[in-house]
């Protein structure tokens, strides 16, 4: 997990473009490692710049036909550093890439997690998100309890959600003060509630000043129309339906530095918010049992 970090001491501190070429994986679950590998190098042959691969949530322990719930999945768990993290270390290695295969199904004893490894074109796993909102009571996995981001050398810093981590903004708001410039939010839904998320994405993005890339499964399992949102909230590309389909783009990261330096729309600056009042009272958040201190406000990579 990436340390929080101010100021000048931010790692993606600074403008400049820092293109970071990404493809979202949306396509129908599978648990076959190979048939994950051959995804990869099918993208690699036709986009070969790309630099981070990102499928669904899930992807390779959901049965094919649907999500049935967490008992159903209990027999694909693994620990973090099991055989399956050490195949897909491999796959990262082997081509290169920034791999997030999705979510996995963690054990660790008793427990189990919906847990989103992030590996490096090294072959590390830099990064592993345990979800904090699992879907209740359909979802039965124990919930995370940390907030996680990993940096990409000359690119930036990035932050990790889990499909229902969508609705809840508070870890949005964390990531993006801990330096985060764009969100990549893995998913698997079925339902007709995708609609509300495709404005969660859009509303995320335009209140911290952050790219949202959310990439879901195609069908049976999900039903698609993954997107790609830039940090004043416009929809940069979207698949309009459910069917398998990979979406590229190019993240440009410092555009989140230079939109929350300009505003959004140039005349949005909210972390801006409490300049020259630094030395103002404290709000306090109640339900949170702390407060919005305003000599704090500002973001590590501003």
């Amino acid at each position: 997990m990436a340390e929080p970090v101010n100021g000048e001491e931010a790692v993606t501190g600074g403008s400049g473009s820092r293109a970071l070429p990404i493809a979202l994986m949306q396509l129908s679950s599978s648990p076959s490692l190979d048939a994950l590998e051959a995804e990869v190098s099918r993208v690699l042959a036709s986009y070969p710049a790309t630099e981070l691969i990102v499928f669904p949530e899930l992807h390779l322990t959901n049965p094919s036909e649907g999500f049935t719930g967490s008992d159903a999945l209990a027999d694909n768990a693994e620990p973090i550093d099991g055989p399956r993290s050490a195949r897909l270390a491999e796959i990262a290695r082997t081509h290169g890439v920034w791999l997030i295969p999705g979510s996995v199904v963690e054990a660790d004893g008793d427990a189990r997690f919906n847990t989103m490894p992030v590996y490096s074109p090294a072959g590390e796993l830099v990064a592993s998100y345990r979800k904090i909102f699992p879907w209740r009571p359909y979802e039965t996995c124990t919930p995370g309890n940390q907030i996680v981001s990993f940096d990409i050398p000359g690119r930036g810093r990035i932050g990790l959600t889990i499909c229902y981590d969508a609705w809840f903004p508070e870890i949005h708001r964390q990531l993006a003060w801990d330096g985060c410039e764009a969100i990549i939010n893995v998913v698997l839904t079925p339902t007709i509630d995708r609609e509300q998320e495709l404005v969660l994405a859009r509303a995320n993005a335009i209140v911290n000043q952050v790219f949202i890339a959310s990439v879901n499964a195609a069908t049976p399992a999900g039903v698609g129309q993954s997107l790609i949102v830039d940090p004043e909230g416009r929809v940069r590309s979207r698949a309009v339906g459910a069917e398998p389909c990979v979406m590229t783009d190019v993240l440009r990261l410092g555009t989140a530095c230079e939109v929350r330096t300009s505003g959004t729309a140039g005349l949005n600056r909210v972390w801006q918010q409490f300049d020259g009042i630094e030395d103002g009272a404290a709000i306090d958040l109640p339900i949170y049992g702390g407060r919005i201190t305003p000599a704090t406000w500002r973001p590590a990579s501003h």
